[in-house]
């Protein structure tokens, strides 16, 4: 009898020192998450103090970047983790309203890496299309990024895209056939080149889109005299080994199909699921979209021109430059200073423009380069990050912070 209350007593120990001991562990991993947690928010103070200097103006800060993504060479669960990459739906309404996106990317893996991520939900779904010109180390990087994610893919059918070419169009149009086809019911698809970047959360997104009242986002009007060439003359796409261009013939083009006025404008929209099965099953769009082929910067016209049409799904015939969907500062416009440099008449935004950028109420701005000028991209994705982690229903997890 002594002996087995003497062993019980024993059972009775050890359970209360197993129990402690696992306490032990349990509270040393919070003070080292909690150690880590201080750590990034020491980071974050810092990147915040130095964001709100180039907010400023200020001329004597130097960058050190705090935000740049796990390698690749790493399990997909670390990778995730380690990038800080949000995982979980961040609202009941982002959940009950996912959106569909389309990237076409050629170059600068970085910076597609940083516009993926702040632009990535889990609810949300994802096609990339890759030009097939890009390098081979590019492609590599891009698919083994996108293999991470479950509702992110490449395009079935890949183009060899022109600047201002039909093949530019058709690769959108090649991820807005699988887009429909992936059984996720979008409600908007939106379009991006690796050097867009976001100028709101993606709750913002929704609530901005959800003003427009289901209506397609294709700002752009009548062709001015200037522009009519552009769909007046035939255009040839001619790509060799060193570059690829478009050249106009001084043949005259038929007029369009079906007595379809065409229109110019943005060649960034955000459409409807109905509106997107419509550009994929109409004759009307389909017709048009071969009379395009042929035509200067098909992409300026097409989404626009067909939102146009009254009996088209959500369309707005009267529609102008409404949206926001895409803010760019042009080099012909004089009362916009771009404190970056000019690319094909475009500003890469350096971070004198923050401040302009913080202010503005589209969804998304062009264009951006991470290598140049890399505080502009990454205190864009501090601000969003916090303003999406603030507004979160869920209890953020530590890896989500910067």
């Amino acid at each position: 009898m002594r002996f087995r209350m003497i062993k019980k007593g024993l059972q009775f120990w050890l359970l209360l020192l197993s129990v402690c001991f696992s306490l032990l562990i349990a509270m040393r991993e919070v003070i080292m998450e909690n150690q880590k947690m201080n750590e990034r928010s020491k980071e974050s103070k810092i990147s915040d103090y130095v964001c709100s200097g180039f907010v400023q103006r200020s001329k004597r800060l130097t960058w050190t970047s705090l935000m740049k993504p796990s390698p690749l060479n790493v399990s997909c669960e670390e990778y995730i983790t380690n990038s800080h990459f949000i995982t979980e739906t961040l609202s009941s309404e982002e959940e009950a309203y996912p959106l569909a996106f389309i990237i076409t990317v050629h170059k600068e893996f970085d910076m597609f890496e940083r516009v993926f991520r702040a632009i990535y939900a889990p609810h949300n779904v994802y096609c990339i299309h890759i030009d097939e010109k890009a390098s081979k180390a590019f492609k590599a990087a891009v698919e083994t990024l996108i293999n991470c994610f479950p509702n992110s893919f490449l395009a079935s059918k890949m183009e060899s895209v022109v600047y201002a070419g039909m093949s530019r169009l058709q690769a959108d149009i090649n991820c807005l056939k699988d887009l429909v086809s992936s059984g996720v019911q979008w409600k908007y698809v939106i379009n991006l080149c690796g050097q867009d970047f976001p100028l709101m959360t993606n709750l913002d997104m929704i609530r901005h889109l959800k003003s427009y009242k289901e209506k397609n986002l294709t700002p752009g009007i009548l062709p001015t005299q200037f522009k009519k060439q552009r769909i007046e003359f035939v255009h040839r796409e001619y790509v060799d080994n060193n570059s690829s261009r478009i050249v106009k013939i001084t043949k005259t083009k038929s007029p369009p199909p079906h007595n379809i006025t065409t229109y110019s404008g943005s060649a960034y929209y955000a459409l409807t699921h109905e509106f997107a099965t419509f550009v994929l099953q109409d004759k009307r769009a389909t017709d048009l979209l071969e009379w395009s082929k042929d035509t200067y910067s098909p992409d300026e016209q097409y989404w626009v021109t067909l939102n146009r049409i009254p009996d088209a799904p959500n369309s707005m015939p009267n529609g102008r430059y409404e949206g926001k969907v895409r803010a760019i500062k042009w080099i012909d416009h004089k009362k916009q200073v771009c404190h970056g440099r000019f690319v094909r008449g475009v500003c890469v935004y350096g971070p004198g423009d923050l401040k302009w950028l913080f202010e503005n109420q589209h969804m998304f701005a062009n264009k951006f380069e991470l290598k140049t000028y890399p505080p502009t991209v990454e205190c864009l994705e501090l601000k969003l990050r916090e303003r999406a982690l603030n507004n979160s229903e869920v209890t953020p997890q530590p890896s989500w912070y910067f």
